[in-house]
């Protein structure tokens, strides 16, 4: 029975490693390929002491240990791609870096399998300010710098839902580099279509402006950073401001074209996508066609588009992968400097673990594209 019973264990294991290789159905749980991805390294250790037990344990008959040992190998090395990928990505991205921004001297390589187990961020202190109607952000001031670039924060949720609350330990991380971070709320449908979001940002970004000096930041220093639906709305506002203040736009797994992701969405998709769009928007692209233009960066981009860092997960079922290639396109076409970061095993939401193979290439390419264009 206990022969059995752990090879059956092992199947499991491997179908949860293939989340590395293989999109995530719509039907099961995306978060998994997220576990799968960003705590392989961790999950590596499961198929060892599987695989171990079954050999310890495998009877007379060794063909059920060998069919255990078989399956765990393979859920070991699926397990250890992530980390693997990471590390051949690591040795071009500095050059890569380089040639769209600039030089910088980062004091740590962009991937290590020594960081793959460090600790998080060391927290940051915060402050929560009013800064429209009932609109509030979370403010954390850079440590040891005055008059520091201020990074604008906008929380994904496919415009219906989240806070500014999530991933802080991403704030937290770059207060201790140095920045300013505003993470905002803003208003959500289907109560608040679009354009409210992008208004919500314009008020954020002017209400740090006005109080600059109290809160240690320079006010012709911002970069707009987003996630998912977040990112969405930080290419749509960066694009089309016209605001020199605006240094730089970070979209990470963020959708750019709406008339794009309205074309192959599906009612029974994971996320409902059309309905979403039609609460953000307003209708479809028939009947909301002028909303539709207004929100997608895509749309917007032009030789005097600030510069722009794209991250985006080759599996991620929510925000399909080319979005970004779209729009790097896009980019490359008016000359606009930037770099797409693409990883080929990660899903949505990658950076949720900083020591991550996701999240290790992520945070490496943002100090580098801070550092280059607030200086």
């Amino acid at each position: 029975m206990l022969r059995w019973s752990l090879l059956f264990l092992a199947l499991a294991t491997l179908v949860l490693a293939l989340l590395t290789v293989v999109k995530s159905p719509d039907w099961s749980e995306w978060k998994l390929a997220l576990l799968a991805g960003e705590f392989g390294h961790w999950l590596a250790l499961l198929p060892l002491v599987i695989g171990t037990l079954a050999w310890v344990f495998r009877g007379p008959s060794t063909a059920p240990a060998v069919a255990t040992a078989l399956l765990c190998a393979l859920a070991f090395g699926l397990f250890t791609r992530p980390s693997l990928e990471a590390w051949r990505l690591a040795g071009g991205l500095p050059g890569k870096l380089t040639r769209q921004f600039g030089p910088v001297t980062i004091d740590r390589t962009p991937f290590s399998l020594s960081r793959l187990f460090s600790r998080s961020p060391t927290p940051v202190p915060s402050e929560t300010l009013v800064y429209a109607g009932d609109l509030s952000l979370d403010f954390y001031r850079a440590l040891g710098r005055d008059r520091a670039p201020c990074i604008v924060l906008i929380h994904g949720g496919g415009w219906d839902r989240g806070s500014r609350t999530e991933l802080a330990h991403f704030n937290h991380w770059l207060a201790g580099l140095g920045y300013a971070v505003a993470a905002i709320d803003y208003r959500l449908a289907p109560k608040s279509p679009w354009p409210a979001q992008r208004d919500d940002t314009l008020a954020a970004i002017a209400y740090l402006k006005s109080h600059a000096a109290h809160l240690g930041l320079d006010p012709a220093r911002f970069v707009l950073l987003g996630r998912s639906a977040g990112g969405n709305i930080a290419e749509a506002v960066g694009y089309t401001a016209g605001d020199p203040a605006i240094r730089g736009v970070i979209a990470l797994y963020a959708p750019a074209d709406l008339h794009f992701a309205w074309q192959y969405s599906r009612e029974d998709d994971v996320l409902k996508s059309p309905q979403l769009m039609r609460q953000f928007l307003g209708g479809t692209p028939e009947t909301a066609r002028a909303l539709y233009d207004s929100a997608s960066g895509y749309l917007h981009v032009s030789s005097s588009t600030p510069p722009t860092l794209l991250i985006h997960g080759q599996l991620d079922t929510l925000v399909w992968h080319r979005q970004s290639e779209r729009l790097d396109a896009r980019l490359t076409e008016n000359r606009v400097p930037h770099v797409f970061v693409s990883l080929p095993w990660a899903t949505h939401a990658f950076e949720y673990n900083l020591a991550g193979p996701g999240g290790q290439l992520t945070t490496y390419a943002v100090e580098w594209f801070l550092a280059a264009t607030t200086r």
